[in-house]
């Protein structure tokens, strides 16, 4: 069977660039392509991939919040970012929104195709250019737990939560839809552990409290 792939990339030169590249592997086949991030839920529920390839700068939602939305409404598919970023932050914030790997666009050739395949099996990658990157990220913060934290955007809805704000207020500030602020909400209460507006209201209070 062949590894049904969605390419999600707002670059359409890039994109099709890249479906040539895959569509001329036996054992790939290329289903959908998606040019904005609001599309990307929707054509996977269309065409049932087994691996979206995922850039984080998108149009409508960035590459992050695709993640969270697609391992919230399809946990089955799996999420590799492709990306000419390579930053911790982008790095470790894909991580954290589930992506199983993340290739730089630079190296989007072979090192692509190894990480789909590997991807599909079950396993986790990271290219080299990225492997280091979260390399000195274990040797700086000493953990490997930082995939747990909070996302930019999870932050913005948290605060909006804990001010009291409803998820209809909080879609119209943000202007996303209503439907990914509750996909937020659960990542966030999953995430810390929190399972009411409350406890979520002491969580911000403790984390904004001045140190004595």
């Amino acid at each position: 069977m062949k590894i049904r792939i969605l390419l999600a990339d707002d670059h359409q030169i890039f994109r099709q660039a890249l479906c040539l590249l895959l569509q001329a592997e036996p054992d790939i086949e290329v289903v959908g392509q998606a040019g904005d991030g609001l599309q990307v839920v929707r054509l996977a529920r269309e065409t049932a991939p087994h691996i979206v390839c995922m850039d984080i700068s998108m149009p409508g939602m960035n590459g992050i919040e695709v993640t969270q939305a697609l391992r919230a409404a399809l946990p089955q598919v799996k999420v590799l970012a492709l990306s000419a970023y390579a930053d911790q932050s982008n790095v470790l914030d894909m991580l954290g929104a589930g992506a199983s790997g993340y290739v730089t666009k630079a190296e989007a050739s072979d090192e692509l195709l190894r990480a789909i395949r590997a991807v599909q099996s079950g396993r986790n990658y990271l290219c080299p250019d990225v492997a280091g990157v979260v390399a000195l990220a274990l040797l700086t913060q000493g953990t490997v737990a930082r995939p747990v934290l909070l996302g930019a955007r999870e932050r913005q809805v948290l605060k909006l939560v804990a001010d009291g704000f409803t998820s209809n207020q909080i879609a119209d500030k943000l202007h996303i839809a209503t439907a990914t602020v509750e996909v937020h909400r659960r990542n966030i209460m999953r995430k810390l552990d929190c399972h009411s507006v409350a406890a979520l209201t002491r969580y911000v209070v403790n984390k904004e409290r001045p140190p004595r």
